[in-house]
């Protein structure tokens, strides 16, 4: 039986390529911490994730460095050579599903509201004064 879970969060951006047939691959990496024990501190561990397809894509539009993510997938290992004609073999969780554990705006979202803050800001009449959305109560 080849499953795993894991909850960490993300230490860098997905980066999300397509393949020749147009299938999106996102990559990221997450760090899960260990509990400490009595002869040893706290560890944390950064295992590799993959993920395919619609939910790659989704993970690129929706998750950021710091996010919190709950992963359930296998452990995948592969070995290629390096340029310099060594054998490099990686560790990889291949993903199933990816739950998006912590909601917020990433930073391209805000990005687009600031933006369209901004645009509208210089079609305020004289005399009144813009208002943040974030400033509103409801």
């Amino acid at each position: 039986m080849n499953n795993c879970v894991l909850i960490g969060r993300l230490t860098r951006d997905p980066d999300v390529r397509y393949t020749t047939n147009g299938m999106a691959v996102a990559r990221f990496s997450v760090a899960i911490g260990r509990p400490a024990r009595a002869d040893r501190p706290k560890q944390t561990d950064f295992p590799n994730v993959v993920v395919f397809g619609k939910q790659a894509e989704n993970c690129e539009r929706f998750l950021n460095k710091g996010r919190l993510v709950g992963i359930q997938g296998r452990i995948q290992t592969g070995k290629y050579t390096n340029k310099d004609g060594a054998a490099v073999y990686t560790t990889d969780v291949v993903a199933n599903n990816v739950e998006f554990l912590d909601w917020g705006e990433s930073e391209k979202q805000k990005s687009d509201r600031q933006k369209e803050y901004d645009k509208q800001s210089e079609d305020i009449p004289e005399g009144f004064q813009a208002v943040d959305p974030e400033d509103c109560p409801f």
